[in-house]
């Protein structure tokens, strides 16, 4: 890792955090691109690993399993554009939160903190933006994990009848901007407070502090909360079948975890991601959704498992 000694990223070191916080890690706001700066929690030494967060979190989800990966690895924790500490644009354009335009903000992240290449693990929202990353910057990400979401363009294809009810969130936030934003913003603990509710298998997983330290962030972020959901209907479907129709696919070692969701939606998981790697484990877990908070030990181990491939 960079010497901070005499780096200049030294300057940037964020404040001590005041709430919940990854243990023995420091923190850091990084510019990544013009006008945006990612804060980043960051520990341990070692080959790079960087974990993306899910919805409705930030990068404390990775408390547990990043303390763990640290005792050997660089672990680089980024609350990602438009939630947590991080910046968060003005949606000005499709692209302002892209898959595309995130994943280039972790790449640049990366590269700002001294590590030209790097293992990617990505949850829920983060899997999109890793997925987009090993997509288009194969040479910077030389392994893939992908906890508990299907790629944006299978997503769609999934949802279908009665059973996209479990997703209306998608459906809400892909609406024309002022609505979504308006409905969510008139209740955010509320509209929050139920996915964690809802997906969460353990509430003990999620702790008073850690889930107020959620539903405050996500309360302070929900016109690029929406933004971020409103580009997976539109713009980052048409990266991906630009992808699908170039027959692009992902080079490095892929493992995907993820609860049985083809079970539940009829469909087959391994089809789902066959025709997006080559190099592809896959494996379902019992877990839950927020299985980094539930299940560490077990993230750790599937971590650990694929830098070995």
């Amino acid at each position: 890792m960079t010497d901070t000694t005499t780096d200049p990223l030294a300057r940037s070191t964020a404040p001590a955090p005041t709430g919940p916080s990854i243990p023995g890690f420091h923190a850091v706001d990084v510019p990544v691109a013009d006008g945006v700066t990612l804060h980043a929690a960051v520990g341990g030494s070692g080959r790079p690993v960087v974990l993306l967060h899910g919805f409705p979190q930030t990068h404390l989800m990775w408390r547990h399993v990043a303390a763990r990966l640290a005792a050997d690895h660089t672990v680089v924790c980024p609350d990602l554009r438009g939630y947590g500490a991080s910046s968060k644009p003005a949606a000005t354009s499709p692209d302002t939160y892209s898959k595309r335009t995130m994943a280039a903000d972790v790449v640049a992240l990366a590269r700002a903190l001294g590590h030209e290449r790097f293992a990617l693990v990505g949850h829920d929202r983060g899997l999109l933006v890793a997925l987009r990353a090993g997509l288009d910057h194969p040479d910077a990400v030389t392994h893939l994990g992908l906890l508990d979401a299907v790629p944006t363009l299978d997503t769609w294809a999934v949802l279908q009848g009665r059973s996209a009810a479990a997703a209306f969130h998608l459906y809400l936030m892909a609406q024309p901007p002022g609505l979504p934003e308006a409905l969510i913003g008139a209740s955010p603990d509320v509209f929050f407070g139920h996915f964690l509710d809802a997906w969460a298998t353990d509430p003990a997983a999620v702790p008073d502090d850690v889930r107020a330290a959620y539903l405050g962030a996500s309360a302070a972020a929900v016109p690029s909360i929406v933004a971020d959901f409103r580009a997976t209907a539109g713009v980052d479907v048409e990266h991906e079948q630009a992808d699908r129709d170039a027959g692009r696919r992902l080079a490095m070692p892929v493992s995907v975890v993820q609860q049985d969701w083809g079970a539940a939606l009829g469909y087959d998981a391994a089809a789902v991601w066959r025709p997006w790697a080559d190099d592809l484990e896959l494996r379902l877990t019992g877990a839950g959704h927020f299985l980094a908070e539930t299940a560490p030990e077990e993230v750790v181990a599937d971590v650990r498992a694929l830098l070995e491939r």
